[in-house]
């Protein structure tokens, strides 16, 4: 690279605008949207789509909701041409089928033809209009350009809406002074007018002016500078559609498409995830959900973005990038252990909201709710050693439904940190569950069978309740008794003196599983105890019933199981 990049280059020098209007705006509503996927980002696929995928994405398009499709380049092939009539056969009357052509009669006429007797259809022209493609490409003047687009003009009207026997078509021109973001923004109105004069639209079918970022140049301030000033200084401005095509060299194609909203922008072209030449047209799908996101309904619907991705990565052959905003796999998920707390608090107050009313969505990292394109929560948190205690916490909530008390949380989130380091890789839902459920929920050798409490007379207080409880080891029954203040206590001391450990509860925690009388009770029980080398330790345990005593106790013998698994307990 150079030091000095400015004796190679040029510093790109944006049209003269001092009172701008844009930057005060916002976007209120939806603009057109049209998608060139059929076409653009067609043309730019290694392997292009067959036919059969591409009536397939064509009608993915459809149930999207677009309203205008450029399908082709009729005139460039037989199959092209085949294919925009299959769209004319096909498309809803509501929807129009746009088709693309270069400005030479043989190719016009083609192209015509091929959309004949579609309820809607719109004739794209174009000419490069920028100083660089007309003098080092076409060796021509700006009024050589000028003559050639009116010439073109008058042939695509004499052939569609000027016909008597084309009448059956509600006819649209649209003109692309092509690279426009390169383009002396006065040249360009200059050209335009001309081609508006010749095409005579009307407010209800007003002409098209696409003005492309055909290679962006600049940042997209300068983009929503040249839009403004084409959309304040073309005449009959209610006569003209102003659509923006922007593609991505700089990584800006959204922003400009977004501010070129802003300056007056009446339509966006582009793909869906970014195809498209080069670096990728507009993302159309990140454009959207920025509205939706936003409260602004886009009009488009990608409720479903997991069968659109599929679709698309088999029709197109690229894969969408895990990292792409909103569709891409990881986007919805955190591994961080710092904001998969976030999230999990996030997710737990706005279940308090809800409860008084309140459907605004405010979640921490998670701009959309994944459940809108129709993702589940499962994907949002994912657990690899670098997560903290809400990661393992949040997947145990949404796989087994149990909150764990935070104390609990962080003593699991070490262990599962720890499994997850020695494989290397993240953990996926079900492994943080097995790993739950073998360090807390253990029955390896001792279950309750059965119990009984009874109120002893005359005790004292902390000694007024006594258990009777059999426990089933294996193929043999245990009996064990003990007094305490209540089951728990009783229970603890009952399992102390027969096993010869004494334990004592530091942490008690519950809830419920579910509602109503099949409801469950989720215990969660920390003891301490003295280890095989004297020293002073805790474990906890977790137990699930219907009766909230036996799910202690199930909490209690997890505890047990345990040591007797690591030989610290004889059996």
């Amino acid at each position: 690279m150079l030091k000095d990049p400015s004796t190679k280059y040029a510093a790109f020098k944006g049209v003269k605008l001092d009172k701008r209007t844009w930057p005060s705006k916002s976007i209120t509503k939806a603009p057109r949207w049209l998608s060139t996927d059929l076409r653009d980002g067609n043309q730019a696929l290694p392997d292009p789509m067959s036919v059969e995928e591409k009536k397939e994405y064509f009608h993915k398009l459809l149930e999207i909701g677009f309203k205008e499709i450029e399908v082709s380049f009729p005139s460039a092939s037989q199959t092209d041409f085949d294919f925009t009539r299959y769209a004319v056969e096909n498309a809803p009357d509501d929807v129009s089928i746009q088709v693309l052509t270069q400005s030479r009669e043989p190719l016009i006429r083609r192209t015509v033809e091929s959309v004949k007797g579609a309820k809607k259809a719109t004739i794209h022209t174009y000419l490069a209009t920028s100083d660089v493609f007309r003098d080092v490409v076409f060796n021509m003047s700006q009024e050589d350009a000028i003559a050639k687009a009116i010439e073109t003009t008058k042939l695509v009207k004499s052939l569609t809406k000027d016909d008597p026997e084309m009448q059956e078509t509600e006819w649209t021109l649209e003109f692309s002074p092509e690279c426009f973001s390169d383009t002396p923004t006065e040249f360009a109105v200059q050209i335009c007018e001309a081609v508006k004069n010749v095409w005579e639209p009307t407010v209800e079918n007003p002409i098209i002016f696409n003005l492309p970022a055909t290679v962006e140049v600049a940042s997209p301030n300068v983009y929503a500078d040249q839009i403004e000033y084409f959309a304040t200084h073309i005449s009959e401005r209610e006569k003209v559609c102003i659509s923006l095509h922007a593609h991505n060299d700089r990584g800006c194609g959204v922003a400009a498409s977004e501010l070129g909203l802003l300056a007056g922008g009446d339509r966006v072209e582009g793909c869906l995830f970014g195809n498209g030449e080069r670096t990728g047209n507009v993302d159309l799908i990140t454009v959207a959900l920025n509205m939706y996101t936003n409260g602004v309904a886009p009009e488009l619907d990608f409720s479903e973005i997991e069968k659109l991705i599929e679709v698309s990565e088999r029709c197109n052959k690229i894969p969408v990038h895990p990292r792409a905003p909103y569709s891409g796999s990881l986007v919805v998920c955190a591994f961080s252990g710092s904001h998969q707390d976030a999230i999990k608090k996030g997710f737990s107050k706005a279940e308090a909201r809800a409860a008084r009313g309140d459907t605004k969505w405010a979640i921490p990292y998670l701009p959309l709710d994944p459940k809108d394109i129709g993702r589940n929560y499962e994907a949002v948190i994912r657990v690899n050693s670098q997560s903290g205690k809400g990661g393992a916490a949040w997947v145990i909530l949404r796989s087994l439904g149990l909150d764990l008390p935070r104390h609990l949380q962080v003593v699991f989130s070490g262990i599962v940190q720890e499994r997850a380091d020695s494989l290397g890789r993240e953990l996926k839902s079900e492994e943080i569950a097995a790993l739950f459920n073998e360090q807390y929920c253990s029955t390896s050798n001792l279950s309750v069978k059965d119990f009984e409490i009874t109120k002893r007379k005359n005790a004292p207080e902390n000694k007024d309740r006594e258990i009777f409880a059999v426990l089933q080891a294996g193929s043999k029954t245990v009996d064990v008794s003990g007094q305490g203040n209540g089951p728990i206590s009783a229970f603890v001391d009952a399992i102390s003196k027969k096993y010869g450990v004494s334990f004592e509860v530091v942490n008690y925690s519950e809830h419920s599983l579910g509602s109503g009388t099949q409801s469950k009770a989720a215990t969660y029980i920390e003891l301490a105890y003295n280890n095989s080398n004297n020293e002073h330790v805790t474990k906890w345990g977790c137990g699930i019933n219907t009766d909230v005593s036996q799910a202690s106790m199930e909490a209690i013998l997890s505890v047990v199981n345990s040591l007797i698994d690591s030989k610290e307990i004889n059996l």
